[in-house]
């Protein structure tokens, strides 16, 4: 039986500043460090930075997920309530179904924190066999999102059919139930 390929994750940035080159993203270099700090390799993890607005981010969504395959697709800014920020209606465009949990967890996690995690809009949900969850673009946000959420996420993207990915339980000790004998 052939190794199994890595799993493709890809961290998608949206805001127009970055896009324009105004200044330096500074989420998707955030999440990608969250990850490769919390990963077991092999993986494979590619960013992208994309203008603010729903019809950007569906249609890189749609890419993202149905050309190039990505398992898992982080998606950093575009969450709150600026009349730019339109990422969740994005999403909403492109899912087949929505996963609640995620954005309750993270915002849980967030309003131990920071008082305006009520404003944010972040979530989760499922295109085919990819996993799409939607983070804050501030770094420190980012880690206490996916430090809220990460451990069911291998898991969920079993169950979805996509790759398999391995974390460092010193980092995130995964969640996945233990097998039964038939």
């Amino acid at each position: 039986m052939p190794p199994e390929a890595p799993a493709h994750i890809a961290v998608l940035t949206v805001s127009d500043r970055a896009a324009r080159g105004e200044y330096a993203d500074r989420g998707g270099p955030a999440a990608e460090a969250w990850l490769r700090r919390t990963l077991i390799p092999p993986v494979t993890i590619t960013r992208e930075i994309i203008p603010d607005g729903a019809k950007s981010v569906s249609d890189a969504l749609r890419r993202l997920a149905d050309k190039t395959g990505a398992d898992l697709i982080l998606v950093t800014g575009g969450t709150g309530p600026a009349p730019r920020d339109r990422t969740p209606e994005g999403v909403a465009a492109v899912i087949d179904f929505d996963l609640p949990g995620f954005g309750e967890a993270m915002r849980a996690a967030s309003l131990a924190e920071v008082p305006t995690a009520i404003l944010s809009r972040q979530g989760a949900g499922v295109r085919g066999r990819t996993l799409i969850v939607t983070l804050p673009g501030n770094p420190g946000a980012i880690a206490t999102c996916l430090n809220a959420v990460f451990a069911a996420i291998p898991y969920c993207l079993d169950l979805i059919g996509a790759a398999r990915v391995e974390t460092d339980p010193a980092v995130c000790a995964a969640f996945r139930p233990p097998r039964t004998q038939a």
